[in-house]
């Protein structure tokens, strides 16, 4: 439809122009150059979630596989963020202008986004953003690539990219707290997917549970009673 496609186009055409800003800030050499780097890795990955989806799974392509609307709590993580790096930049200048520390987080960042990505491209169409409770025909259990480091590279990507963007920010408080959040978040969501896919994959699954970790520290994922 017309309307889905120029929604589509609104939201590709914002996030370009946020990448676009990040470059220029980035480029200069103010006190602004590492909220740049933030602005590309930011636009960058919400675009890349959409861009990805497209050619591995169209079928589930919407609105929402660019994440902008992920929920209100990430919606706040955000914001958060931004008001955290204002008012220390306003307060401490000098805790902005550690280059060192934000080149780490910037390694964080594109480790985490690659590693997200990669899984993406590896499960192809085996792939999606919402937990599905019911088998396709096509859906197999995929161990190769990423997968044979991790159970679940696609939540250790965003996990480390995530908290990559508050050490990019040199953001104390939010780097505490988004470690704390994403940690549980994705301690829920992997217990969640996990009783889908043991019932899904039945002892394959639980296999190859055995054998790989879940990835992130202190998951080990759902319990199995033997």
């Amino acid at each position: 439809p017309r309307s889905l496609c120029s929604q589509i186009a609104v939201r590709a055409c914002f996030l370009g122009f946020a990448f676009g800003c990040g470059l220029l800030l980035s480029a200069g050499r103010s006190a602004w150059r590492h909220f740049g780097w933030y602005m590309c890795s930011l636009s960058l990955f919400h675009y890349s979630e959409y861009l990805v989806t497209s050619i591995n799974n169209p079928r589930s392509l919407s609105l929402d596989s660019f994440l902008l609307n992920h929920s209100f709590e990430y919606n706040m993580a955000a914001l958060s963020s931004w008001v955290e790096f204002t008012l220390e930049k306003l307060l401490f200048p000098e805790l902005k202008q550690i280059t060192w520390l934000s080149t780490v987080g910037l390694l964080m960042v594109i480790f985490g986004d690659c590693l997200r990505k990669a899984a993406m491209l590896t499960a192809g169409s085996n792939f999606n953003h919402i937990v599905q409770n019911e088998k396709s025909d096509t859906h197999t259990l995929v161990t190769s690539g990423v997968y044979g480091w991790f159970r679940h590279p696609s939540y250790v990507g965003w996990f480390y990219w995530s908290i990559g963007t508050q050490v990019l920010l040199c953001n104390p408080i939010c780097v505490v707290g988004y470690a704390l959040a994403s940690w549980r978040f994705f301690r829920e969501r992997i217990e969640e997917e996990e009783i889908t896919l043991i019932h899904f994959f039945g002892e394959e699954y639980l296999e190859y549970k055995r054998k790989v970790p879940s990835g992130l520290p202190f998951i080990r994922g759902v319990k199995v009673e033997l």
